[in-house]
């Protein structure tokens, strides 16, 4: 039997917040954070658990919807939306969201796949450029809340 997007994401968020940000499964020994956002065109609340890495204070995620031919949806609400916040661990954060271009993408993207080979194959198989979106903290945020 399988179980929903909103379901499977709803018992990692649980998980990540029993075991201060360590889930096991899939997830095991991938360090991961909890995306909140706001849809760019309803307005819901939503929270997106994702994989990333960290560069220079920075928190990186890619938008590889697992190599599905378009970007999923939180990326267009970061892109219509990007000051949000962050679970990581036991901390909340509130961030900034750009999308990283140029060499900027192109280092963050490398440091993914040599962390997650299969980004690559993602990429490849998505048939277009996936996006890199950066995560910093601060910066003149609305106060959290």
């Amino acid at each position: 039997m399988s179980t929903s997007p909103a379901d499977f994401n709803a018992k990692v968020i649980d998980e990540f917040r029993a075991n201060q940000g360590r889930v096991g499964g899939g997830w095991e020994g991938t360090p991961l954070l909890l995306l909140h956002h706001n849809g760019a065109k309803s307005g819901k609340h939503r929270i997106n658990p994702l994989g990333h890495l960290g560069d220079s204070g920075r928190y990186v995620v890619v938008a590889s919807n697992g190599g599905a031919p378009s970007s999923p949806h939180w990326y267009h609400n970061l892109k219509a939306q990007p000051n949000v916040r962050i679970e990581v661990g036991t901390q909340t954060i509130e961030v900034v969201a750009h999308e990283a271009t140029g060499e900027e993408r192109e280092r963050l993207f490398r440091a993914q796949v040599e962390r997650y080979p299969h980004l690559a194959e993602y990429e490849r198989k998505a048939g277009r450029v996936i996006p890199v979106i950066v995560l910093t903290p601060g910066q003149g945020l609305r106060a959290s809340g």
